[in-house]
């Protein structure tokens, strides 16, 4: 069973960095893609960020290119986004999500999400 865990949200002042952690068990990821979406009060849930666990290959949203990353500790089976220059407008709860196949497929594993608020 994957289970997929969020920490490191929190309060931060625009312009501030944050961290988000993203603990996975239950598999080995090496052949799964990692994601992060985030889900702001009455909007759909959106694209953050992504990274294929073998390869550390990465994508963004436009909205984020050039201000966060994302990257994996493979020893520790985790997932980080790392924030800098967030803006209001990044306010959302923050979700991490798994998907078996590097390339294709719904991500089909979701952790219970962090909220991240950024005070203007």
């Amino acid at each position: 069973q994957v289970q997929l865990v969020e920490s490191g949200g929190g309060l931060v002042q625009a312009g501030g960095s944050l961290r988000l952690s993203c603990a996975a068990s239950g598999r080995t990821f090496s052949s799964y893609a990692m994601g992060w979406f985030r889900q702001a009060p009455g909007k759909e849930r959106e694209f953050v960020a992504a990274i294929i666990w073998s390869l550390a290959s990465t994508s963004y949203a436009d909205s984020v290119k050039g201000r966060f990353t994302i990257s994996r500790d493979s020893a520790k089976n985790t997932v980080y986004l790392q924030m800098s220059s967030v803006k209001p407008e990044d306010s959302a709860v923050y979700y991490c999500a798994a998907r078996s196949h590097p390339y294709v497929g719904e991500y089909k594993y979701w952790g219970q999400g962090t909220q991240v608020t950024v005070s203007s």
